[in-house]
């Protein structure tokens, strides 16, 4: 029994190798084919990860931007639509304003408040900024011209001329406060010229910007204002009388350029040449604005 025994063993001991040898075999090339599927899978998820953070990472930046654009009162109504027809073909991009007095907003842009394009209704702000150093070179431009003219509630009568401004009846003229509002300097600068400011100067109401003019008439708290040309086309409560002659005060000129602080220079270049485009120009025609000479 033990001889029949050790005789079996000794045929199926080596179908015993032969199978081993087979299994492992399989084992082999098995592991071979998962490890090759596993290398193959890492080199496409780190292809994945590299593209993503190459080129279109800049693309996403570039159309998501966001700009602050701090820009003369003035400006409200053409920069909103030009605004509008901006980001149809760019709806990536997101412009907010920031609207006020030109030497108000140069005072906060100088105390550090956030700006990416500065819009003034006079060349001195920009001009005190780009002798600072805080301008990108070669963004420096004009966006428009305006006239300055002399308003009246739609109601009054009998006011012709600047020259009526010294009559008993008119008791409250309002300007914009000259230390800060372009417009307030131009009302000034016509005034002197016309030698009446000192007659009239205790009938001054200062206001911190033109906006704030225009509604001191429309709402009678002022007989008469300083305004510019396209203040008073935007309200059917006031009318205007005349119109200054430019030769009486400073060339009424808006520069733009884009500030260094800005995160989104190129964003910003982008805008201001749409600014300049034709697009552009036909609202500011819209809106009365002058086209810069």
């Amino acid at each position: 029994m033990l001889l029949v025994s050790w005789l079996n063993v000794g045929k199926i001991l080596p179908r015993l190798n032969s199978i081993e040898k087979l299994l492992m075999s399989e084992f082999s090339i098995n592991r071979r084919r998962f490890f090759a599927f596993v290398g193959a899978a890492m080199v496409s998820l780190l292809l994945t990860i590299s593209l993503s953070l190459m080129a279109p990472s800049t693309v996403v930046a570039q159309s998501n931007a966001t700009l602050l654009v701090s820009a003369a009162a003035s400006l409200k109504e053409v920069l909103e639509e030009i605004k509008t027809n901006y980001q149809q073909s760019r709806p990536g991009v997101t412009i907010n304003y920031n609207f006020g007095a030109s030497g108000a907003l140069l005072q906060q842009i100088q105390q550090g408040a956030p700006a990416d394009i500065f819009i003034s209704a006079a060349k001195k702000q920009v001009d005190t900024l780009e002798q600072a150093g805080q301008l990108v070179a070669g963004t420096r431009s004009n966006l428009a011209r305006n006239r300055l003219v002399l308003i009246v509630p739609r109601n009054v009568t009998g006011v012709t001329s600047f020259f009526n401004l010294t009559r008993d009846n008119i008791r409250k003229i309002a300007i914009g406060e000259p230390r800060s509002v372009p417009a307030g300097q131009y009302a000034e600068q016509v005034l002197k010229q016309l030698k009446i400011y000192d007659k009239i100067r205790p009938k001054f109401v200062f206001a911190n910007n033109v906006r704030q003019v225009l509604a001191a008439v429309e709402s009678g708290n002022a007989d008469a204002g300083l305004v510019y040309r396209t203040d008073a086309a935007i309200s059917d409560k006031v009318k205007t009388v005349v119109a200054a002659s430019e030769t009486y005060h400073a060339p009424i000129i808006y520069p733009m350029a884009v500030l260094k602080r800005s995160k989104n220079q190129k964003a910003a270049r982008e805008f201001l040449q749409y600014l300049s485009g034709e697009q552009s120009k036909a609202v500011l025609k819209k809106y009365g604005f002058l086209l810069p000479g």
